[in-house]
């Protein structure tokens, strides 16, 4: 029996071989954008002088084919330019040499600053269009994998995993994209959604990876490809790539072992094959365990009930809390518990007190007790203010979010004392989703029909006509004083060929000019560098609250690049009376 296993295996493994050697030669993937023209022109020169030598002797086919081969690899290594990204340069008046001509330690430092930034909305759009718009990938004191770790980490952060799929699908080369794959894998993993984790490894075939490797062998198992995943699994083993406790669950999963009570948290993969493998698996998180745990345990529903917490013991009240913050129970059910603490009249009194000198959860019951007694808008809002205070100093916060917006919503805007006024602001629940309507004024400029034009509304004949119309009104009108916004609009319109007759080219003056970096920038086609400069500039800032000087330069930058879209954007959410 041992010599027909053994067989079995030297057969399974060799046919394997046979495949990836036949797949090596048969489908060698090109990518054309790594070979420059002039290594093009001398392959086809190879090519076609190899040719010759084949008609002249017919049993040459291999030789040829070897060299052909040759002549592309060394082509493709020759190359030091490679492409990467996403989106097309053209669509957003970007070039395919946007980063070639810019200093890689100014792009690592302006990078490095603002991707563990907040970013306000706007400013993660042009970082989005930045670091995966198609294009060279910059040389000058950077390299490549410096460059794609910034896109990286860029994509993880924004957590669209859709794009993530197309990024992967439409550069398949790319070095070190494990950590794309691995991320992917991971967080659906970690939901319990175990065909989306799957999914990534038919997108991405070859990893080179042995955490990878392993996903991949069990996902394999998952889709009844038990053939497929014994000659990865033998292959792997034979190359040393499987430690003891995967084997033992591959073992397991194939049928061949029983199960068994070993549990691994080293990894999300290793956890739920723990949690598969074990009958009677039995898991207490740690206050310092893994996001991945804590959202696994919450997927999964395997974890014991809040009301069972036991509020005498230190231990467990942190935990109840570190779980509530990583959304295993409902922020309602920790404040269930919080009120089965035991405080004299003296503490609720003075609770904004004595809560400090309490050990912090205690503290945040005692706070939550006080605020269900108070009646007073002010003493709610104090109590609120406090409780959030000391989550966050617990880096808690997500524990007590949606209860203090429910909270708010019950408090009368117009009741709101003026020092709680920005407390009140920033947590309320509708505060961005709110969407006024622009409300057109024909006494200003930037607040005229004009803005038709920018919302798409208007031809570009029609607000030509409209804008030379105005301006005749205004000449007549001796008083009217041109304001920046009003000069903003007409050089925006002057951008996209609306011609202003000569008449009304003296009613105003602007005497805008780039900042020397930036024109150089402009002058140099660095517009990669560009693009993240701006998102430096904006940061966490809304349009909205930006200065009119720096709404002048964005507009102003977006007309000279000829991004009509990113331009019309500012202007809309910037100019016009809203209502």
């Amino acid at each position: 029996m041992k010599i027909l296993k053994l067989l079995s295996k030297i057969i399974s493994q060799l046919t394997l071989a046979l495949l990836f050697l036949n797949y090596s030669f048969a489908n060698e993937p090109i990518d054309i954008w790594k070979i420059e023209k002039k290594d093009i022109d001398k392959t086809d020169n190879s090519i076609s002088n190899m040719q010759e030598v084949k008609t002249q002797n017919n049993n040459s086919a291999l030789s040829v084919k070897s060299n052909s081969e040759i002549v592309i690899n060394e082509a493709i290594e020759s190359s030091s330019i490679k492409l990467a990204g996403l989106y097309d340069p053209a669509q957003n008046g970007l070039k395919i040499d946007m980063w070639s001509n810019s200093d890689g330690n100014l792009i690592k430092t302006i990078l490095n600053k603002n991707l563990n930034k907040n970013l306000s909305e706007f400013s993660k759009k042009i970082l989005d269009i930045a670091l995966l718009t198609n294009s060279y990938i910059p040389t000058n004191n950077i390299t490549e994998e410096e460059f794609l770790e910034f896109k990286f980490t860029h994509l993880i952060k924004k957590k669209d995993f859709e794009l993530i799929k197309d990024f992967l699908i439409n550069n398949s080369e790319v070095p070190n994209k494990n950590k794309l794959i691995k991320f992917y894998a991971d967080y659906f993993l970690s939901k319990s959604e175990l065909k989306k984790a799957c999914e990534i490894f038919n997108i991405s075939e070859a990893v080179s990876d042995n955490y990878l490797n392993n996903f991949k062998i069990y996902c394999l198992i998952l889709e009844e490809k038990k053939e497929q995943a014994q000659l990865l699994f033998d292959l792997s083993k034979e190359l040393g790539e499987i430690d003891t406790f995967f084997e033992k669950k591959f073992n397991i999963m194939m049928g061949y072992d029983a199960k068994d009570e070993i549990i691994s948290d080293e990894n999300i993969l290793y956890f739920h094959l723990s949690h598969k493998t074990n009958n009677e698996f039995n898991y207490e998180p740690k206050i310092n365990s893994p996001r991945y745990i804590w959202s696994y345990l919450s997927s999964s529903n395997i974890l014991k009930n809040a009301s069972s917490f036991d509020i005498d013991n230190p231990d467990e009240l942190r935990l109840l809390e570190r779980a509530t913050h990583e959304g295993v129970f409902q922020e309602s059910e920790l404040l269930d518990t919080y009120k089965k603490f035991q405080f004299n009249l003296t503490q609720l009194l003075n609770a904004r007190e004595v809560y400090k000198l309490l050990p912090d959860y205690e503290g945040r019951a005692l706070l939550y007790q006080r605020l269900l007694l108070s009646v007073d808008t002010g003493q709610r809002l104090n109590m609120v203010s406090e409780i959030k205070k000391s989550f966050q100093k617990s880096k808690l916060e997500n524990a007590f979010d949606n209860e203090t917006k429910i909270i708010l919503k019950d408090i009368n805007e117009n009741n709101v004392p003026a020092n709680f006024t920005t407390f009140y602001e920033n947590n309320i629940e509708n505060k961005l989703t709110q969407k006024r309507k622009i409300k057109f004024n024909n006494k200003k400029i930037h607040q005229s029909k004009l803005l038709n034009y920018f919302l798409n509304k208007t031809s570009l004949p029609r607000a030509e006509k409209e804008t030379n119309d105005f301006l005749k009104k205004i000449k007549r009108d001796k008083k009217y004083v041109f304001s920046t916004k009003d000069i903003i609009l007409i050089e925006s319109l002057k951008s996209d060929g609306i011609k202003i007759d000569k008449k009304y080219s003296n009613l105003y003056e602007y005497n805008f000019t780039f900042s020397p970096d930036i024109q150089q920038m402009l002058s140099n086609g660095e517009l990669g560098l560009l693009l993240i400069k701006i998102v430096d500039i904006i940061g966490e800032n809304e349009l909205e609250d930006l200065d009119i000087d720096t709404v002048n330069l964005l507009v102003s930058t977006m007309n000279q690049i000829k991004n009509a879209d990113l331009r019309n954007e500012i202007l809309i959410e910037v100019l016009p009376l809203k209502v």
